[in-house]
């Protein structure tokens, strides 16, 4: 397989596996392009790259840039944009993990507790059911949130020590 081949299967798998993480296939395959160039690549060169409009480059961008996997850069005397991405992967996985906690996991936590404080009568089947649920699921909430939290401001060796030796 020659190298053009594989880019093009690399964005079109990142592409699948982005829209498992809860992002969509072109941001994830724009992720992609960017990840596997060596350069920065302008709003022109994603859209041929990809053969995408420019709203779509435009709006994916953007998306891109507030999920903080994408930095918009300029170069001296050119008026054009140049994009580029983190290819470390470990801070890529912390982005994404930063980002699902701050949109995903942080509102539901906020719901539960809102639902913890529910009063009701403790003989009631219906409540003790409702109760025991959601007091359940906020603990695994959270339970999840500190380990988003260590995984976030740990090294990445020092993470995957630690995750090893819970399986030992």
């Amino acid at each position: 397989m020659q190298l053009p081949e594989a880019k093009g299967k690399f964005i079109e798998a990142w592409g699948k596996l982005g829209s498992e993480w809860g992002i969509n296939r072109t941001m994830a395959q724009v992720h992609a392009l960017l990840l596997v160039s060596p350069n920065e690549l302008t709003t022109e060169e994603i859209m041929e790259e990809l053969k995408i409009s420019r709203g779509n480059a435009n709006m994916t961008l953007r998306d891109l840039i507030s999920w903080g996997l994408v930095e918009k850069q300029h170069k001296a005397g050119e008026r054009k944009e140049y994009f580029y991405a983190d290819k470390d992967t470990w801070n890529i996985a912390r982005q994404v993990a930063k980002e699902r906690r701050k949109r995903e996991l942080d509102p539901i936590i906020k719901i539960l507790d809102e639902l913890s404080k529910v009063e009701g009568d403790s003989k009631d089947e219906a409540f003790k059911t409702f109760n025991k649920s959601v007091t359940d699921i906020n603990k695994l909430a959270k339970n999840v949130d500190k380990t988003l939290e260590t995984m976030l401001k740990a090294e990445e060796n020092w993470f995957w020590k630690s995750i090893f030796k819970m399986f030992k």
